[in-house]
C-alpha cells in the first residue's frame, strides 16, 4: 500500500475491497458502498468534527518551543474542557515524521506552557516525558476561542500540505468532539445517504471522540487507542434494537463506532441509550455482540486500527486481505481507499480455511 498525500475525501479513483461472510474477496469503486447494503441494515456513522487539537507554543521554563496535542478528555462535556491528556512534542512540526520528532523538554507537574492566546498548567506525568495531564485556564468560552484562533488539526507527514478543519470533517459533522477525524466517514456524502433510504437502508449515527492514530513513540502507541468517551443518541439505541429484531445487519462507519457500540452493549447485545467511555481493546480475543460488519480505512498491520479488524476475520482471512491491497495498490491512511469487512464467524472461517488448503498452488 501506498500513503494517500493529498486531503481529498472521495477522490473519484477511491478503491473499495469488499470481504462478505463467506469469505470472498472482490475489488470494487468505492461510489458503489450504497450496493452492499440491504433493507432491514443499519448503517451507524460517528458524527464528531475534528478539534483543532494541535498547538504550539513554549515552554517557559526552559525557554524552549513545543507542539501540544490534544489526545483525550473524560467526557463529552464542552463546557468542562479545562483538563485534557495530551501529547508534548520537542521543536518541529507535521513536515517531520511523528515517529523522528524529538521529546519535549523536561516537563514537571506545575509547569506552564504558553500556547498562543492559551495558558496552560502540567498536571501530572503520566509515565512517559511525552504524555501529560494538562490544565487549561480561562473559561469554558475563552478556551474555546483559543483553540479556534490557535489550533490547528493534528497532521502527519504523509500529507504535504497544511490541513484546513475543512478538510477534516465528515460531511455529516457535528459536535467537535474529536481529535483526529473519523475518516472512514469520508467516504459518506448526502448523496449516499440518500441511496441508503432508497434502498430501505437505516441510517443513524453516535457522537464518540475519536483519538489520535499515532503517538511517534512504541512504547505509547502499545497503549492506543486511549479511552475514548462516546453518546448514544435515544433513536440510535432504538434503531440498533429494531434492526437486531429483524435479523438485519449493524454495519459501522468505522473502528469508533464499533468500538463505542461493543462497549455500550449488555452480554446479550442489547445496546443502551446514553454516555459512556470506551477503554477497553478490541482484538482477536474480542467477541462481537452489536456489529455485523465494518467499513474502515486502509490500515497497516501493527496498528490498533488493524488489530481491531481481527475481530472481524481470522488471521489467515486478514494476511489474504492485506495481500490483496498491497497487489492492487490500495492507498492507505485517512485520506486512503476502503475496505467492507463482514464478520466472518469461526465455523465459517475453519470451513474457508479448509477450502483454500485443497486449491493448487496456494500456500496457507
Amino acid at each position: 500500500m501506498r500513503a494517500a498525500h493529498l486531503p481529498i475525501q472521495r477522490p473519484v479513483q477511491a478503491k473499495l475491497l469488499v470481504l462478505d461472510h463467506q469469505g470472498r474477496i472482490r475489488h470494487w469503486p468505492r461510489s458503489r458502498l450504497a450496493e452492499l447494503f440491504r433493507a432491514d441494515d443499519l448503517v451507524v456513522a460517528n458524527d464528531a468534527a475534528t478539534l483543532p487539537a494541535s498547538l504550539s507554543g513554549v515552554h517557559p521554563r526552559s525557554g524552549e518551543t513545543i507542539e501540544v496535542r490534544l489526545a483525550g478528555w473524560r467526557a463529552l462535556d464542552r463546557d468542562g474542557i479545562r483538563h485534557w491528556l495530551a501529547l508534548v512534542f520537542g521543536a518541529g512540526d507535521f513536515h517531520t515524521r511523528t515517529e523522528d520528532r524529538p521529546r519535549p523538554p523536561e516537563l514537571r507537574a506545575g509547569d506552564r506552557l504558553a500556547l498562543g492566546p492559551l495558558q496552560v498548567t502540567v498536571e501530572e506525568i503520566l509515565g512517559h516525558p511525552r504524555l501529560v495531564r494538562l490544565a487549561f485556564e480561562g473559561s469554558a468560552s475563552e478556551i474555546w476561542q483559543g483553540l479556534a484562533r490557535h489550533g490547528h488539526p493534528i497532521q502527519y507527514s504523509h500529507v504535504t500540505t497544511p490541513l484546513a478543519l475543512w478538510d477534516v470533517w465528515t460531511p455529516i459533522a457535528g459536535p467537535p468532539v474529536a481529535f483526529e477525524p473519523p475518516s472512514a466517514g469520508f467516504a459518506l456524502d448526502w448523496s449516499t445517504v440518500a441511496k441508503l433510504k432508497e434502498r430501505g437502508v437505516q441510517f443513524a449515527t453516535i457522537t464518540q471522540a475519536a483519538g489520535i492514530s499515532s503517538t511517534g513513540d512504541p512504547e505509547l502507541d502499545a497503549l492506543l487507542p486511549f479511552d475514548e468517551p462516546y453518546s448514544i443518541p435515544v433513536p440510535t439505541a432504538q434503531a440498533i434494537l429494531k434492526t437486531q429484531t429483524r435479523r438485519g445487519r449493524v454495519i459501522a462507519i468505522g473502528t469508533t463506532v464499533v468500538r463505542a457500540l461493543e462497549d455500550a452493549a449488555g452480554l446479550d447485545g442489547f445496546v443502551g441509550a446514553g454516555d459512556g467511555v470506551a477503554t477497553t481493546k478490541i482484538g482477536r480475543s474480542s467477541r462481537l455482540r452489536v456489529v455485523d460488519a465494518i467499513v474502515s480505512g486502509t490500515h497497516e498491520p501493527g496498528t490498533s486500527h488493524h488489530e481491531l479488524l481481527r475481530a472481524f476475520v481470522d488471521d489467515e482471512t486478514l494476511r489474504r486481505i492485506d495481500r490483496e491491497l498491497n497487489i492492487h495498490d490500495y492507498r492507505t491512511h485517512e485520506f486512503g481507499d476502503s475496505v467492507f469487512l463482514e464478520r466472518i464467524e469461526k465455523e465459517a472461517a475453519l470451513e474457508l480455511e479448509a477450502t483454500l488448503a485443497t486449491m493448487t498452488g496456494f500456500n496457507l
